[in-house]
């Protein structure tokens, strides 16, 4: 069964419109309320009846903040308000303030323009699939017979220390007996979820911090800045002469870095770069790390070659972890800068990941240029096509056809990898390869043939 509303990220969209408006949101909580309780009782585990909601910078994230509210609450559960905060943040809070649902309400990387809605359970980890379709067969059914009794209903009360206590959790992660000191660092807040904890946790440990992103207005998050927008990031870098850069999403999930020269350091220059960090530690488990179908096939050889074993998953971060911990292992990550530490939080954490590579650049006392930068990738385009309301390009005889014929091109020389986006209307198209020019021309051609098809 597919899911309706929810996609690898859970539900997102234009505020305001279906089907991120108050009124599914409302319908949401309700449904989420009604489901957990069912799945609950039915494993047999004790229900606090408490739901923590967490949001970031955009402006409609006040009304639905206040839906959510008011959809727990009616179903008789109490619920947490912390404010804007990163969505690792909730993840850990749902864990540690033993709550039976957190909520983020972000649209991650997007402008302010779009909203979603993230739903954690009580282990801090994103609900899975199956638990999804449940709330959605629920959102559309009558819950009215389940409403809780005037006596019944929940309360909603406010968490003043939530950021502090996340501060605390973060620099926590950092080894003992290290701090920061000597480095110069810029980091971009995107104006997003971690404007004020993240410069506090860097200047706390010690490090000369610049900040740059962390004023948000409701209505600029993500534009010009954040981990999706690094242009700003790498000129301040080179200007202040900082050792490192350090670029955060609007929610805060995600990290790029950039070295001392402006240049852009991606998810998977992180990945292997923490790889070897933690295979000479010891914390490498399994000697395996997770990525996705989207990582470079040059971090694969790269870190084959260092006996290092790589897995692939579906995109999305919660695919990643859910292979980890299915395989038992401690690092995981895309090349968008979603990073999973196991060992420090359930979730994506992009200010925990930074502390790591921070770490790292301490312990070996090298520049960021030379020790961020441990192979090199293969050529790789990734290309978007958008696709308005109700069009399926992907089902298009001409399409499919094109995709074979693309796959055959480089069939000796690399890969490619058509999808569907899961949280926007776009085909992504990625092909890498040894021939830069037969990459190119491979990617040019199939986007040219969807974008027939797609208006």
């Amino acid at each position: 069964m597919t899911r309706k509303y929810f996609g690898t990220d859970g539900i997102r969209g234009r505020a305001n419109t279906a089907p991120m408006t108050a009124d599914m949101a409302l319908k949401i909580a309700m449904a989420t309320a009604s489901a957990l309780r069912e799945m609950n009782k039915k494993a047999g585990r004790e229900r606090t009846n408490r739901a923590i909601i967490g949001k970031d910078t955009r402006l409609s994230g006040y009304m639905f903040e206040e839906a959510m509210c008011a959809g727990f609450v009616s179903m008789g559960m109490d619920v947490i308000l912390v404010g804007p905060i990163p969505t690792p943040g909730i993840a850990m809070l749902t864990r540690s303030l033993r709550t039976d649902v957190g909520v983020m309400i972000s649209a991650s990387h997007n402008l302010f323009e779009d909203n979603g809605i993230k739903l954690f359970g009580p282990d801090g980890y994103k609900l899975p699939d199956d638990v999804e379709r449940a709330i959605e067969v629920k959102i559309e059914g009558d819950l009215s017979k389940e409403l809780a009794l005037p006596a019944d209903l929940g309360k909603a009360t406010r968490l003043e220390d939530a950021q502090g206590r996340y501060i605390e959790h973060v620099k926590g992660s950092l080894p003992k007996g290290l701090n920061l000191e000597g480095l110069k660092i810029v980091v971009d807040c995107a104006h997003g979820a971690a404007y004020k904890v993240a410069p506090q946790v860097l200047w706390e440990l010690e490090a000369e911090v610049i900040s740059i992103g962390v004023a948000p207005n409701g209505r600029n998050i993500n534009d010009g800045y954040g981990a999706t927008a690094t242009d700003a990031l790498q000129k301040a870098v080179v200007e202040q002469k900082a050792d490192i850069g350090i670029a955060l999403d609007g929610d805060a999930d995600r990290v790029i870095m950039v070295d001392e020269k402006g240049q852009k350091i991606d998810g998977d220059q992180l990945m292997a770069a923490l790889a070897l960090s933690m295979q000479k530690a010891g914390t490498l488990a399994q000697d395996t790390i997770v990525a996705t179908v989207m990582s470079n096939l040059g971090l694969e050889k790269f870190l084959e070659s260092k006996k290092i074993r790589m897995l692939r998953s579906q995109v999305g971060d919660r695919y990643v972890v859910e292979t980890m911990r299915e395989k038992g292992a401690t690092l995981g990550g895309e090349q968008s800068g979603h990073i999973i530490l196991s060992n420090h939080n359930s979730t994506g954490d992009g200010l925990v990941a930074a502390l790591q590579v921070l770490a790292l650049l301490k312990q070996q006392n090298k520049k960021a240029s030379e020790a961020l930068r441990v192979f090199n990738p293969l050529p790789q385009i990734l290309r978007n096509v958008k696709f308005g309301t109700g069009a399926k390009p992907l089902d298009n005889s001409k399409v499919q056809d094109a995709i074979k014929s693309a796959e055959k091109k480089l069939l000796n020389d690399g890969r490619l990898l058509v999808r569907a986006s899961g949280t926007e209307p776009l085909i992504r198209v990625m092909a890498e390869g040894q021939d830069s020019k037969l990459v190119e021309n491979v990617v040019g051609d199939l986007c040219a043939v969807i974008e027939q098809a797609a208006r």
